[in-house]
């Protein structure tokens, strides 16, 4: 009889607890998921799939003696290797020598997500708990994050119950098909950090750079603007550099709303050369570019629906009739 009491009451907190987590609002998860994700030690492998190209990674994380560490890793083609200790972010990339920043980031809409800043990305989505589903054998609550307008992505997010997570991302578009997902596929919860984590946590690193040493270009008004861009972007940043590939001249915008970046360049071009309109899609990223009539070419590149890079491209316009790129 006691036994069967014990399962009696171990059945009711379980209820209980499930009925607490329904109650919280689709915010409140989100705030508890970026808790989570910042004080437990665990490895999460996942898969990146867009495309029908299949991208396999793994982050781990820790706190050591601490201080928040953490470890982003591709796991198929060439070494790619990313190391957060803190506030500063290790760059292991085939193409460079590796650096360090201070105040980085991981790349990845992963990363992205369990980093945004809720109340900002929040003045133009709308959230809804979409009850319970299952990600990696792990019963996990559904988020969706929905535009405000359709001019970008929605999200749709399971967070694990347990540990509260982020297993799963589907980024979709207006008519909801899936436009990319990074899929949880094995999450392994640590009482203390893996060893080799720390001994990668105490190893010597290149000195740590802020991003105005790293990018040390200085901030230039331009003679052009954007008139109309989605709901809660912001000019972030703007220069006059050259591209790395081509060496073309370029005046440059970054802008962000929070969750997603925009790139905007805009180049002087022969119009008897250059392509009148070009789209490549891959995944979530649009490129778009946009020639005028005389010989600019704007070119706009972010994880948005290609009507939006086109119409934020045509949007572009000179601050002055006779502008043009020096």
């Amino acid at each position: 009889m006691r036994q069967f009491s014990r399962i009696l009451l171990a059945s009711a907190l379980l209820i209980c607890a499930k009925a607490s987590a329904d109650e919280m609002s689709a915010e409140a998860l989100l705030q508890q998921m970026q808790r989570a994700t910042t004080q437990q030690n665990f490895e999460l492998a996942m898969v990146k799939a867009r495309q029908g190209r299949l991208e396999p990674i793994r982050i781990s994380h820790a706190i050591i003696d601490g201080k928040e560490v953490a470890h982003l890793s591709y796991l198929d083609g060439k070494a790619v290797e990313y190391l957060q200790r803190q506030d500063e972010f290790t760059f292991f990339e085939n193409t460079h020598e590796p650096y360090t920043l201070k105040g980085g980031r991981f790349p990845g809409i992963w990363s992205t997500l369990v980093n945004m800043p809720l109340a900002r990305v929040l003045a133009s989505y709308d959230l809804v708990v979409a009850g319970r589903s299952r990600v990696a054998g792990r019963v996990s609550q559904v988020v969706r994050m929905v535009p405000k307008e359709a001019d970008k992505y929605g999200f749709v997010l399971w967070l694990d119950e347990e540990s509260h997570l982020l297993l799963r991302s589907d980024m979709i578009d207006k008519e909801g098909n899936l436009v990319e997902q990074v899929l949880g596929v094995d999450l392994d919860l640590m009482s203390a950090p893996s060893p080799w984590l720390v001994t990668l946590a105490n190893s010597k690193l290149p000195h740590a750079l802020t991003l105005e040493d790293a990018y040390p270009a200085p901030q230039q008004v331009l003679n052009w603007q954007v008139t109309w861009l989605p709901e809660g972007f912001k000019l972030l940043s703007q220069d006059k550099h050259q591209l790395v590939t081509t060496s073309t001249p370029v005046d440059y915008m970054m802008l962000s709303d929070g969750l997603v970046d925009l790139s905007v360049y805009v180049a002087r071009v022969d119009p008897d050369q250059a392509v009148r309109q070009q789209l490549i899609r891959q995944g979530a990223t649009s490129l778009v570019s946009f020639v005028n009539d005389v010989g600019v070419e704007i070119t706009v590149v972010g994880e948005i629906p290609a009507d939006t890079a086109k119409r934020i491209a045509e949007s572009v316009r000179p601050l002055s009739r006779n502008e043009t790129v020096q």
